[in-house]
Formats: C-alpha cells, structure tokens, sequence
C-alpha cells in the first residue's frame, strides 16, 4: 500500500460560522473553500473538548482528554500534561518510517511522548501564517512519507486591544503593520455577521471585524502552504485535513458545548477520493483524527486503541448508513481555575448534557471575560446574550437536553419535562458506559454527588 503524505492543520479558536464554504458571504476564506471544492466538507464535526489543550490532546492521540491525561491547559502555571505512556500521533508515524514535522502552536505536554524531527520555535512566526507554510518548503520538497503537523495561533485573541477604536475590541493577532510579503484583509464593523449566539452591538461588531481579519491571513498560509505542496508536486498524492481546534473565542462558544463551541469545520482531501466537492453529514469527531491518519499510512499499531474510527470510508458519502448515531464530549478545565466538568451526547437530533459541577456558576476563560463583547454584559446587565438568558448561560441545571431539529440555538431545555423523563434516564446510562469505557475520573460523581 502507498504511504502517502499527511498535512494536518489545525486553526486556533475558528468557528465554522466564519467560513465561505460554511455559507457566510463576507468572511474571506478562498483557499479553505477551494480546498473544500476538491475534498469533502463535515457538516456534523465536533471537538469532544471545546478547550485549546484538551481538544489537541484528541486531535493527537485518538483519546478522550478524561482518559489520555490532558484535562486542561498545559501551558504556565495551569501544568495539565499527557500521562507519559501514551502513544500519539507523530511518535506512531515515526515508528512506521514517516518524517514529522510541525510549525506553529504546541499546547501540548510532555513534549518528550509527540517527537518531530522539523520544528522551531512554538512562536518563531507568531500570527505570519505564510511565513510559516514558507518554511515548510524544505521539509515538504525532502524525501517521502511524511507527517506535517500545521497549528495556526489565528484566529485567537491576543494581548493588546485597540484603543484607538471607541469599544477597544481585542486584536485578535492583527499585526500594525502588515508582515513581510503579506497584504492585510480587512473588515468594518457594519459588514461583518453577528451570529445567534452574540448579541448584536457594537462591541461584539468591532471584534467580530478584528476576528475575520485574522481568519483572513489564516486562510492565506493555508493558501501559501497548499501552493508549497503543488511546488514539490506532492499536492496530489497528499492527505490534507483541515480543522478548529474549538469553537470562536467569544463568550457562548469557546469552552461551552453548545454547538458554536465544538461543532466545527472540517474538510478533507484525500488522494483516494472518487468524487470531490462532497458535503457529508456523517457525525465525526476529534477522536477520529489520529485513526484517520493512521488509516490513510497504512499504519495498525500494535497493543494500541482508539476511541474513534477513520473517517476515510465515508468521504465520498454524503448521507452513509451504518455510520454512528452518536458522538460524545468531554470536557473538565480550560485554565486551571477553570473547573466545570460537563459530559455530553450529541446525536443529530438531541443533544444531552451533564453539567457535574451544576451548583456552581459557569467559569469564564480570561480572555472572554475581559472581552469587549462580554464587558457589555457586566456593565448594562441585560437579561439576554445573544438568544439566550444571561441568568441560564451562567446559572446551569444539571442536565439539558435539547431537540436540535426545532432548538438549534439549544435554548428550550427539555430535561425537566415529564415527557422526557425516560429519555434522560437512557441518556444517563450511556454517559455512564461511555465514562466506565473511557476511564473517566469524574465516573464516580454519579454516586457520590
């Protein structure tokens, strides 16, 4: 079987309601929604763990957060890591005679279990995403099979707002001056789309404006990088898989597990492909990354399990049978005092969530806390953000579940209606299983709370 080289990318913080080919007309995202043209576009494609280190702990080992260690953040203080016997992604490629390489954002722990032979400095390019796929050049023109592992910091927030603006929204990575080689994109705050989930203002305008230029020059190092691949006349016999590694970095999303937060982006070219320009409704998951890849190397790893499956069997499938009916998520800490444990089902109907530590209110990341988006709430105090109450984002039950077919926006909780009663149970049970096959640590809370 033919080894054929892998190019995993993998976003900082991109929702897929900020992409052409998701359907929204102002974002500019050309390289994505080519790539999208000759590939297979997710139309249900979840995290299992709306949290940056959490979420790439899947992506790389094809395991829960719960169970490969990583329950939050591993940089600074926050110090969650990987337990040291597990195997990922780069170290099985390895074993199977692959180069790895990598460039961008790590955010993950021990660095000694995911081994690359390419990569520099975490920030030697910082937000410059074209200047990153350039120094790929060299690694993609040596020789065949390899693993390149390409990790965006856009479109995250960043340290500085802009004060010049009268709603000092958040930069979102965007240089002052446009880097070397490159041409900013920019937006006015009256263009861009405010979605359900932000209230429409003109503070969550002016950072949503500052989001689509950084998704902007994301898309143009994608561009660069697919460009470096047809340079080396690999384009075509190389695996591309593009994703998010959570949902945007705006309060109702990011390290929530309502939909804008772990329903995601993700397209794949495969060489194999018989029909291109797919759109598929199968249900993936992040757990299904690590055995894609290794699918697609030709790679069955000795002693070694996954929580998920490739995907490559569906990708010219645009509604498979015998696929699954359910994914689940996971998800404990963001920042280390940020403890607000939720479990979840999700089929393409009903959504089901356990909220574990329910008593206590819903803890906010820093940076959305601080937003300019989310100052509004703390200073006005208004009922609603976005569709829904502020009192229900912060104040949650212990369990909701939601019918997505007539409650896309997951506001009408039906977990405490007489009527659903018995599904509920059911619904416990499988978060029971899922957790007792998972080696969950917080299976015990069941019992005990």
């Amino acid at each position: 079987m033919k080894k054929y080289n892998i190019v995993l990318m993998v976003s900082d913080d991109h929702g897929r309601e900020t992409l052409g080919c998701y359907g929204n007309p102002v974002a500019k995202t050309p390289n994505l929604d080519r790539l999208a043209s000759e590939g297979t576009m997710f139309q249900n494609a979840f995290c299992t763990s709306p949290s940056c280190a959490a979420s790439r702990s899947v992506i790389l080992t094809g395991t829960h957060n719960h169970t490969n260690g990583t329950y939050g953040h591993t940089h600074h203080y926050h110090h969650f890591s990987a337990f040291n016997w597990v195997k990922t992604l780069p170290a099985l490629l390895a074993e199977a005679g692959y180069r790895t390489g990598r460039v961008g954002k790590k955010h993950f722990a021990p660095e000694s279990i995911y081994p690359f032979d390419f990569g520099g400095e975490e920030r030697e390019f910082d937000r410059d995403d074209v200047a990153a796929s350039e120094s790929c050049r060299e690694f993609i023109e040596a020789d065949d099979p390899f693993f390149l592992y390409w990790c965006s910091f856009n479109p995250h927030r960043d340290g500085r707002t802009i004060d010049s603006h009268p709603c000092k929204p958040n930069s979102f990575g965007n240089p002052v001056e446009p880097f070397e080689g490159d041409v900013e994109e920019t937006f006015t705050d009256e263009e861009v789309i405010v979605p359900p989930f932000l209230t429409d203002n003109p503070e969550a305008r002016a950072e949503l404006a500052q989001y689509y230029q950084s998704i902007a020059r994301l898309d143009r190092g994608v561009g660069r990088l697919m460009q470096v691949l047809k340079d080396a006349g690999k384009y075509d016999d190389t695996l591309i898989i593009y994703l998010s590694d959570n949902g945007a970095a705006f309060p109702a999303s990011k390290t929530t597990l309502y939909d804008p937060g772990m329903r995601l982006p993700f397209i794949v070219r495969s060489p194999e492909q018989a029909r291109r320009g797919v759109s598929t409704d199968a249900l993936a998951s992040w757990v299904d990354i690590t055995p894609t890849v290794l699918d697609a190397a030709g790679v069955v790893p000795e002693g070694v399990s996954f929580q998920g499956r490739s995907i490559l069997p569906v990708l010219d499938q645009e509604s498979p049978e015998d696929w699954r009916e359910e994914i689940y998520g996971s998800h404990s800490f963001h920042e280390l005092t940020n403890y607000y444990p939720m479990r979840i089902i999700r089929s393409k109907k009903y959504k089901f969530i356990w909220n574990i530590a329910h008593p206590l209110d819903f803890s906010f990341a820093e940076d959305l806390w601080n937003s300019a988006t989310w100052e509004v709430v703390k200073r006005d105090k208004p009922e609603y953000f976005g569709v829904r109450k502020v009192d229900a984002y912060i104040k949650r039950p212990k369990f909701e579940l939601y019918d997505l077919e007539n409650d896309p926006d997951e506001i009408d909780n039906l977990a405490g209606k007489t009527e659903y009663a018995e599904m509920v149970e059911a619904y416990c049970e499988k978060l029971k299983a899922f957790q007792k096959e998972t080696k969950d640590p917080w299976l015990h809370k069941w019992e005990y709370e």
